[in-house]
């Protein structure tokens, strides 16, 4: 008879773990990887819009503080549907890269994956703008949540590239770090609760998320487009956001820093510790 466990996993049996999730996700079909990403992007969408509905006028009632750590349970969303309900996010494939080490995952393999995820994930991310601004919810708290939307697209355009870069590296191992946790798990109460507090604090630190920032610029692009009106009451100079700015200051740097500390700062160094031994043998 095998024996119940309860207890969570160790972190070596963690990283054997994450070597076989990295396997069979890059193993999944061109379709099913495309269809989970969309679901993704579309999961952290929401997960932004819960964080910006809730930093909505925050800021003149709570202090900072306190303000950022409401925002950032509120961005928790976005993980837990990704973790538990099943989907793929760019970000957390980077742990694939335990895999690949392994030589279990081709680079051919591992590269495929990450396109397949990220493109999937910006087009979940952008339909569910669409569909936010279709339904006029920004305007919602007399027009508070669009401001709030504005303001902060606004100020992640504004990023220098190296700035920009060193935020994705440190929300990316935050972030990783979150999935990584969440391999020792037995039941989904264990995984909700092994993603809220590395996933607060990337949101509270104000730490970048590629995925996510395909939401956040978008919709504050897309008000600015197509309701102009409502933007140029909010007061707001909006000259710096643009479609350019949302790619080159802010994409390509986040993008790069988020590939780098997951990739790096998380999976090769937890297989250099759990998995390399194994390997050499």
């Amino acid at each position: 008879m095998t024996e119940l466990r309860i207890d969570a996993l160790l972190p070596a049996e963690m990283a054997r773990r994450a070597e076989y999730i990295g396997e069979r996700k890059s193993e999944a079909s061109t379709l099913q990887t495309f269809a989970l990403a969309l679901m993704a992007g579309a999961f952290i969408a929401f997960g932004a819009i819960f964080a910006t509905t809730v930093a909505t006028g925050a800021s003149g009632v709570l202090t900072y503080g306190v303000t950022k750590l409401l925002v950032g349970l509120a961005f928790c969303l976005g993980l837990i549907l990704v973790i538990v309900g099943g989907a793929e996010l760019f970000t957390g494939n980077n742990l694939i890269v335990m895999a690949w080490a392994s030589g279990k995952v081709s680079t051919k393999a591992l590269l495929r994956n990450w396109g397949i995820v990220y493109l999937g994930n910006f087009v979940g991310s952008l339909a569910t703008v669409g569909l936010l601004f279709a339904s006029k919810q920004y305007l919602s708290a007399n027009g508070d949540i669009g401001l709030t939307a504005l303001k902060i697209a606004n100020a992640k355009v504004g990023f220098g590239f190296w700035q920009a870069l060193s935020l994705g590296i440190l929300c990316n191992i935050l972030v990783c770090l979150a999935v990584w946790l969440t391999f020792s798990a037995h039941s989904t109460i264990d995984k909700i609760a092994a993603i809220i507090f590395p996933i607060t604090a990337f949101v509270a630190a104000g730490f970048e998320h590629s995925i996510a920032n395909m939401y956040f610029i978008p919709i504050g692009l897309v008000i600015k487009d197509f309701d102009p009106a409502f933007a140029a009451s909010t007061g707001l100079d909006l000259s710096g956001l643009t479609w350019g700015a949302f790619f080159i200051n802010n994409l390509l740097p986040v993008t790069i820093g988020n590939i780098l500390g997951g990739s790096i700062f998380v999976a090769a160094i937890y297989w250099m510790i759990f998995l390399k031994p194994a390997k050499n043998k």
